[in-house]
């Protein structure tokens, strides 16, 4: 079982920052990409950020220069601090993990429930 559980989200003022956790526990052998996405009100769920296990990084063009993305790999935990945030940054944001569970399983997606971020005076 495998189980991410965000943190971090809440109340934020425009221009304001904030910095979200994610913590992967459970039966992991190794998480390959792990990252997050974000569903806005009455949109798309789309994709924040994500980072490889080597440190490779993707950015959506709307955050980068705002958005710093971040793991830890010895702690299973990736992080997302965002800064300069902006109303249209409100949104549900979801940690996801790309991993197997022993050397010769097949890569997973898994998801955690969603941290609510709004950003508003």
């Amino acid at each position: 079982q495998v189980q991410l559980v965000e943190s971090g989200g809440g109340l934020v003022q425009p221009g304001g920052s904030q910095r979200l956790s994610c913590a992967a526990s459970g039966n992991i052998f190794m998480i390959y990409s792990m990252g997050w996405y974000r569903q806005a009100p009455g949109k798309q769920r789309e994709l924040v950020a994500t980072m490889r296990y080597g440190g490779g990084t993707n950015y959506t063009d709307s955050v980068k220069g705002r958005f710093t993305i971040s793991r830890d790999n010895a702690k299973n935990t990736v992080y997302l601090q965002m800064d300069s945030l902006k109303p249209e940054d409100t949104a549900v944001y979801y940690c996801y993990a790309d991993l197997i569970k022993s050397p010769v399983d097949r890569g997973m997606e898994y998801w955690g429930k969603g941290t609510l971020v709004t950003v508003s005076s």
